[in-house]
């Protein structure tokens, strides 16, 4: 399904039935990401899965996008579909959407879970940012494609599942180069650390304990910075600890939200 948002189309779905719960997923995925999730909560909850700006069915605009035209997608999805107030799970890009949007819209979540995310990322990481984006531009998402997954899962789960691989690897070929170029643009000006006690509704962190894209101290740094909140730590994952660990990672989710399921 789809609907307009921000002057573009947002692709979205809708499963299951009772509390509004929002699914944001990381840059070079789409919501398929989160279909080990989805399937567990739409027992209890009503689903929204929505591709990010420039991925998956959305449309993929040209030119340099940021967080906050990001949350305002989120936002204009969320009006069109009538969603006064919904939980929201987001995991590395979709954190970022989801800590921007938090401070942009206090009161519109009933709670936050921020998975395998930052809230700053360092001014030195700058020259990594260039980089994909000119093998982006130059070469299209192929040459991308190892080096992202070998990033995103520990080593032994990357050579063991080559079922996950083939799964994970057509979503980072097929997202829009545009797309890819446009969010790698907003990613690395994440700036929100000092803002974060702002946040209000309850927050669970959720990071994988071998991830290196944001490592269990980029979580630690969040946790630290939003009074009250709490921190689960996913045993034998890395970036895609929701993928890598599914069991593991649907327990901390599962249990935070049934604690704030009001």
């Amino acid at each position: 399904m789809k609907v307009n948002s921000n002057d573009i189309a947002i692709n979205y779905t809708v499963e299951g039935k009772g509390p509004w719960i929002v699914l944001s997923h990381s840059l070079a995925c789409n919501y398929s990401m989160w279909d080990e999730q989805a399937g567990a909560l739409k027992e209890h909850y009503r689903v929204l899965r929505f591709d990010t700006r420039g991925h998956g069915g959305s449309d993929a605009p040209e030119g340099a996008y940021s967080l906050n035209m990001l949350a305002d997608d989120l936002l204009g999805v969320l009006d069109s579909l009538g969603i006064e107030q919904t939980h929201f799970v987001g995991l590395s890009m979709g954190g970022m959407i989801g800590m921007t949007f938090a401070l942009a819209h206090p009161g519109r979540f009933r709670s936050l879970v921020l998975c395998d995310t930052s809230s700053r990322i360092p001014s030195d990481a700058a020259p990594v940012w260039e980089g994909r984006i000119k093998t982006a531009s130059e070469q299209g998402m192929e040459p991308l494609v190892e080096p992202t997954l070998q990033r995103w899962f520990t080593e032994a789960f990357y050579k063991s599942n080559k079922a996950m691989m083939k799964r994970v690897a057509q979503m980072i070929r097929t997202t829009k180069p545009a797309g890819y170029i446009g969010c790698c643009h907003a990613i690395p000006k994440i700036n929100l650390t000092d803002r974060l006690g702002a946040i209000s509704c309850p927050v669970q962190v959720i990071v994988g304990e071998q991830d290196v894209g944001t490592p269990v101290a980029m979580s630690r740094a969040i946790q630290d910075a939003i009074p009250g909140s709490g921190l689960a730590i996913i045993s034998f994952a890395s970036h895609l600890s929701n993928l890598e660990q599914p069991e593991q990672f649907n327990k901390a989710l599962l249990g935070f939200l049934s604690k704030h399921n009001c």
